[in-house]
This record gives C-alpha cells, structure tokens and sequence, in this order.
C-alpha cells in the first residue's frame, strides 16, 4: 500500500488538461497497488499564500519564541512538507504560464523547501532529504516548447526538476501536452499522446 501526493494548480479548473492528465495518471498508479491512497492538493482552488515576513522569520525563531502569525505561517509550511513526507509517489500538474509554473505551485514549493526540514547544508554542500520518491510532471503549453525554436523558453520543466533534485527527489518522469493552442484537432492529438503516456508509466511502476 502506497500513498500518492497529487497535486495540481491550474486556474482553468475543470478544464484543465494538466489537472485530467495528472488525475488519470494518479488514478492508474492507484489501480495498480491495491490499498493506495490519493491526497489532492489542489492549489488553486485552496492557494497557499505567498511567503512573507511572517514566514521568513518564523521558519528561523524557536516555536515559543513565536508570534501567533509567525506561528501559522509555519504551521501552514510543516502540514506541507508532512504531506510531502508521507508521499511514496508524487504527481505535479501545472500548465506553462508566462514560461514558467504556476504562481501557485511556485508558493506550494516556496513552502515545502524549508532548510532543516527538507534539505540541509552539510560539509559537502546542500543535501535533499526528501529521498526515495517517484515523480511525475505533467506540463501543459499551448506551443511546442520541448524542442524547435521555441525551446530556449521552457523554464517549467529545469526549474522543477532543478528544484526537486535540491530536494532530494531526482528520480522524475515528465509528461508533456504540448501545442494545445494550435487548434482542436492539435489539442485532442496532444491529450491523447498523454493519456497513453499515462498508460505505459503506470504500467511500469
């Protein structure tokens, strides 16, 4: 038995293509191990604010030192990286906005990363803790940034995997749903492309 950490974050809600492909892949992997749990985070329905000063302080002053902001802005921070701990697999959805992920998934990780809690700096330099998880990315972009012209563009992809190897998790599968804006017949090709993605990674877990 295994728990998934789903989390998605496109404001398009029930429309998203990142949000269907990632609850197709979540759902797949669960079928597969009987038992298995789905945690939704769904960061934009329920966004976590943005870190402020709050956070920064809070995260560095001892917990009866604190103040009661400072004292829920880390509380909010420690139930996501305990959420994240008790992941076996995790599924990261976000459309390509402006090159980059989502602000809300930005501020989800912006939460997660905490020195001490998820890495930490050792005599070798920084060192990930959270070790030993699978993960997925689903990235939806209405042009074809993977390869061609476009490609220097592509900030999503390196940043998160950039970003998960700091923390530790370096074992990562992406799917892309690319060039969805080029037209319906373009749209429906791409979804399709990723839905039998889907199929063959949950196959193989």
């Amino acid at each position: 038995m295994s728990s998934i950490l789903l989390v998605t974050s496109s404001p398009r809600g029930d429309t998203s293509l990142s949000t269907e492909v990632a609850r197709e892949l979540a759902d797949r992997l669960a079928a597969g191990d009987p038992g298995s749990t789905i945690v939704h985070r769904d960061l934009a329905k329920y966004p976590l604010p943005h870190v402020d000063a709050d956070f920064a302080a809070g995260i560095y002053t001892p917990a009866e030192d604190r103040t009661p902001g400072q004292s829920r802005a880390v509380a909010r921070s420690d139930r996501m990286v305990d959420e994240l701990f008790a992941a076996d697999t995790v599924v990261i959805a976000t459309g390509m906005i402006n090159f980059s992920v989502s602000s809300a998934l930005k501020s989800w990780i912006d939460h997660v990363a905490r020195a001490g809690r998820t890495f930490r700096y050792g005599e070798n330099g920084p060192e990930g803790l959270v070790e030993g998880r699978k993960v997925y990315l689903v990235v939806a972009s209405g042009g074809v940034y993977s390869q061609g012209p476009a490609a220097s563009f592509n900030f999503v992809e390196p940043y998160l995997r950039a970003v998960l190897g700091f923390l530790g998790m370096t074992d990562v599968e992406t799917i892309l749903i690319e060039g969805v804006a080029m037209g319906p017949e373009a749209a429906q090709d791409a979804v399709s492309k990723a839905m039998d993605c889907t199929e063959k990674l949950a196959a193989a877990a």
